[in-house]
């Protein structure tokens, strides 16, 4: 079937399931808008681009699907860079389309014209400058295998005016054959010697830590790490990213590691014998100064991203391969381990020094208060954003995750604005949810213009605000 490039990409994006885009349309979109009217996607036009993208991230964190987000050339484009850069940072599956000028004013100058495949390259995991119509079906079929395999991350898809109305054949099937692409090849399975390994050290230790990162809810394991937790009789201490991974009201969650972290976390880490990192990348928040980090412990590290490995920590056992597919396989060696004394050790740790705060009956009220009463209203069934900052610190602290894919936050990029728009694309992704977005005064307003977005669309999004009429987080530091 003869289609034109619009076509094709719309089409394309309903052979990919796509049920949901948020875009900014510009004069080099309008031939794929015209498509868009009348296809059967939803679409939300965002206040600002990169409103848009945290919202097509939101919706990412939300449900485990990539997000799509449209903007238009030059100024649209980069706008959205910051959005791109903090899925990267996180792991976080999305489909970035962007308008372009037409293939022969590129590089002239032209109006509106922005090298944003120059620009995304560093923050993306891969991106695409289409110059041929013949090549976009398997350029969006790639940038959906690439964007959802291996560590996910955004792709972004370049598409000039003159590509987007020329016409070429179209088939589905052609379209849905597997996706080949030379030198991509995620390791899924890992190498079995290694997983027995890990499992006869684990069988083995008297003072285990599991400290579990986001690639553990990205690979759909929460089910697995409990598991291995209760057959290890480890505790169990995650990153910012992970909250929900394991459930927080559990006797063997120790909260979050590292400098905003518990103290009985960092202790455990400290004096383990074995750490048992599944699908992290033991970052500087975690580790602080590397040298010191749990000098006396053998480290097990599972990933996907081979790169990953040893990048930050050297480590002893490692495991390249699919989180979930991993821990299936390990679990088979598992022998029922009883680590009562290192329990016992822990939970004194948390008795000694918990995380508390003092609420007068007639002071003013303390955030961690606040949080704690949302936590206690919502049974602790909410989807949480944050903004950036002592408020998304407070909120990771206190409020208890029971389940995966339950707190959304910028972890790496550490990206103020990003909580109000995520929150956004989390409620349009789960319309039943009760989806609060944890704010402080100063970055809620980076993206504040998205509180038109909810309005027209009566997206029930539930901000708390605390204002502490502070940069927060700079002035404690």
């Amino acid at each position: 079937m003869k289609m034109t490039g619009a076509e094709i990409l719309v089409e394309a994006l309903k052979q990919e399931k796509v049920d949901l885009v948020f875009g900014y349309p510009g004069g080099v979109l309008i031939p794929l808008y015209d498509v868009l009217y009348d296809a059967k996607i939803r679409h939300i036009l965002p206040r600002h681009e990169q409103g848009g993208a945290h919202a097509a991230d939101g919706y990412a964190r939300a449900t485990g699907k990539p997000g799509v987000c449209i903007a238009t050339s030059g100024p649209g484009a980069t706008n959205i860079v910051t959005g791109l850069a903090t899925a990267y940072m996180d792991s976080v599956p999305m489909v970035a389309i962007t308008g372009q000028v037409s293939t022969s004013l590129i590089g002239g100058d032209a109006f509106q014209e922005a090298d944003i495949t120059g620009i995304t390259r560093p923050i993306t995991k891969h991106n695409y400058l289409v110059k041929d119509v013949k090549d976009l079906p398997r350029i969006v079929r790639e940038a959906f295998h690439i964007a959802t395999t291996g560590r996910p991350g955004p792709v972004l898809i370049d598409l000039p005016k003159d590509v987007s109305v020329a016409s070429t054949d179209f088939d589905v099937k052609s379209y849905n054959s597997e996706v080949k692409i030379r030198g991509y090849k995620p390791t899924i399975s890992g190498h079995i010697g290694q997983i027995k390994k890990a499992a006869e050290m684990i069988n083995n230790a008297k003072k285990p830590v599991i400290y579990a990162g986001g690639g553990v809810i990205i690979s759909g394991a929460s089910k697995e790490l409990y598991k291995l937790a209760n057959l290890a009789d480890a505790p169990v201490t995650t990153t910012l990213l992970a909250k929900g991974a394991y459930p927080e009201t559990e006797e063997l969650s120790i909260g979050m590691l590292g400098m905003h972290g518990t103290y009985y976390a960092n202790m455990s880490i400290n004096n383990s014998d074995l750490i048992i990192a599944i699908g992290t990348r033991f970052d500087d928040r975690v580790t602080g100064k590397i040298e010191e980090f749990s000098p006396g412990a053998k480290i097990i590290h599972i990933d996907i991203d081979p790169a990953a490995i040893s990048k930050n920590v050297k480590v002893d056992v490692p495991i390249v391969g699919d989180v979930k597919s991993v821990l299936t396989e390990m679990l088979k060696y598992m022998e029922q381990s009883d680590n009562k004394a290192w329990i016992k050790q822990v939970n004194e740790w948390r008795k000694k020094c918990p995380m508390i705060y003092n609420q007068t009956a007639n002071g003013p009220l303390k955030p961690q208060y606040i949080i704690e009463q949302i936590y206690n209203i919502t049974k602790g069934e909410a989807i949480i954003t944050t903004e950036v900052g002592q408020n998304q610190m407070w909120a990771a602290q206190f409020y208890k995750c029971k389940k995966p894919r339950q707190f959304i936050t910028s972890g790496g990029l550490g990206t103020m604005g990003f909580g109000l728009p995520a929150a956004m694309g989390v409620q349009l992704a789960k319309p039943d949810a009760v989806v609060f977005d944890i704010a402080g005064d100063g970055s809620i307003q980076m993206n504040i213009q998205e509180l038109a977005t909810i309005r027209e669309h009566n997206i029930p999004v539930i901000i708390a605000l605390l204002n502490n009429s502070y940069l927060g987080m700079v002035r404690q530091w």
